[in-house]
């Protein structure tokens, strides 16, 4: 029976019905925390648990839908480029707030994790926090941190944003699409585009703008900001 749990296209079809089952759960029961991500990672972890089934034997599977991870992000240009005159328009001020977004980000994680007595391996993973995986993993390899760590991180951030962040904006009188959309893009990344484009192409053009914005300085700004702050 174990090996029947192993297949890979069972994985694979199991994962797909989670995610199906646990979007329903959320849209009937309009409960924040129960977020299809957040809700479809818990139950495959007691799974795999429970029949013992390695990390390294799932992904196996999960490469399968990492095909589908770069045409993802390719797509979320249509909504940006739907938009593109306006943000042409507004280039500067979009531009300045996610260099501003990006900064605070970086510095705030570092200042709270040294207060709360975190070594400087911690430290280094968790600076990249709030952009995609793959560019997080790559600025912690670059700065000499624990690139297993930020992916966890990453997606942890991403959920928290996806969860709370509209709401968060909401209680702060945010009312801009195009601040929202930023804002969500900026801070949680491609699970908080993926929220907002649930709610219309507009919040989901300027969080792919903002997820993107907000990676590239990201990656540039990073190790100067961590240097400045005497971390590397």
């Amino acid at each position: 029976m174990t090996s029947f749990f192993e297949n890979q296209f069972f994985l694979i079809a199991a994962t797909f019905i989670l995610f199906f089952f646990a979007k329903l759960l959320q849209k009937k029961t309009q409960i924040l925390l129960l977020n299809p991500i957040l809700i479809t990672i818990a139950i495959l972890i007691i799974f795999l648990k429970c029949f013992d089934i390695s990390y390294s034997t799932y992904s196996q599977s999960g490469k399968l839908i990492e095909f589908w991870l770069k045409p993802a992000v390719v797509a979320l240009g249509v909504p940006l480029y739907l938009q593109l005159e306006t943000i042409k328009k507004q280039f500067i001020p979009i531009f300045l707030s996610q260099f501003a977004g990006c900064t605070i980000g970086v510095i705030s994680v570092v200042l709270i994790a040294k207060l709360m007595g975190a070594d400087q391996e911690v430290i280094l993973s968790l600076a990249p926090k709030s952009v995609t995986t793959p560019i997080a993993m790559e600025v912690t390899q670059s700065i000499g941190g624990i690139p297993s760590l930020t992916a966890a991180v990453v997606v942890c951030v991403g959920l928290l944003g996806a969860i709370l962040g509209f709401k968060t904006m909401k209680l702060m009188k945010v009312h801009s699409p195009i601040a929202q959309g930023l804002a969500i893009g900026a801070a949680a990344h491609a699970v908080g585009t993926s929220t907002a484009m649930e709610i219309s192409r507009k919040y989901g053009a300027y969080a792919s703008l903002g997820l993107t914005l907000n990676g590239i300085l990201t990656s540039i700004l990073t190790p100067s900001i961590l240097r400045l702050m005497n971390v590397l």
